[in-house]
């Protein structure tokens, strides 16, 4: 006699368990509080007192001490190649959010919450796929804010923290996903729903977090940029982290002078050719090394 127990949501088919897992993230993200399972309240409180305008420096470093690991984090960012090319190092906290300044240590600090949720209990048997997931951004983040420098933009800070919260959605699918065993542990499926909901979670999450509109939009969509090459127009946010997107692809910047990458509209908007982006890819080997090193510890 079959059972007639229900199945868990972990047992379901793929067929019943696709269905089941879009009506739940339809509706978690329609409501009112989605969360990222174990992000830090720490980072919020330092989000919202570095958006004061009449903060002052001793406010943030009284808050930032109250979570000692994320001191560490910025004194590690102040004396990276990127921020310290002078290899002056820096020893107190005052001091590095000096060095970074405020909008850097805004984006570094949600950086840390990101990279802290992993040791969450919700994160148990997620390991591999948040640390990909991680390092990838990482590694965006750190070119991101290497061409946008290179550049002389004002929005290097920004280009960084889009770098790094583009991958919000995907953790947060991540651990939705998870609770399906049909789904998850079918890779190619896994993949198409991550595809088909990051960006929605993302910015659902990230006006939550009230992230200026320019970093929302370049963290949220910067993939799907198009438009036409045309030089004239003015390189986005958004053209930044497309362009690093395909710059952290590149072994050996030899291999420029065929990459087809290089006729895309961001690429034309952003001013980047081959000996261009060349240049910046050898001028910030280590800077782009010290960052990603800073940001997915």
């Amino acid at each position: 006699m079959a059972s007639t127990e229900p199945l868990s949501p972990s047992h379901l088919p793929l067929g019943p368990a696709l269905g089941e897992f879009t009506r739940g993230i339809a509706q978690e993200l329609a409501g009112e509080s989605p969360e990222l399972p174990g992000f830090p309240e720490v980072a919020l409180r330092v989000r919202r007192a570095l958006a004061d305008d009449d903060i002052v420096i001793d406010d943030v470093v009284r808050i930032v001490s109250a979570e000692p690991s994320l001191a560490v984090r910025l004194l590690q960012l102040a004396n990276s190649a990127a921020l310290n090319p002078t290899a002056q190092r820096v020893t107190t906290l005052r001091t590095a959010i000096a060095r970074i300044g405020f909008n850097l240590a805004r984006s570094a600090t949600i950086a840390f919450a990101m990279s802290q949720m992993r040791r969450g209990e919700s994160w148990r048997g997620l390991e591999t796929q948040f640390r990909e997931i991680w390092e990838a951004s990482a590694r965006l983040a750190a070119m991101s804010y290497a061409v946008a420098r290179h550049q002389g933009r004002a929005d290097a800070d920004q280009a960084l923290l889009a770098g790094m919260l583009h991958s919000v959605g995907k953790l947060f699918v991540l651990t939705r996903v998870s609770r399906f065993s049909s789904l998850f542990g079918d890779d190619v499926v896994r993949n198409e729903i991550e595809s088909a909901w990051h960006a929605r979670a993302a910015r659902v999450l990230l006006v939550k977090w009230e992230l200026p509109d320019e970093v929302l939009d370049a963290a949220c969509n910067f993939a799907s940029v198009s438009g036409h090459a045309d030089a004239a127009a003015t390189g986005s946010l958004s053209d930044v982290l497309l362009a690093a997107r395909h710059l952290v692809t590149v072994g050996d910047p030899a291999e420029l002078t065929e990459a087809a990458f290089l006729g895309a509209a961001p690429f034309a908007r952003l001013r980047l050719d081959a000996a261009t982006v060349g240049e910046i890819l050898s001028a910030s080997a280590a800077e782009i090394a010290s960052l990603r090193a800073a940001l997915a510890d």
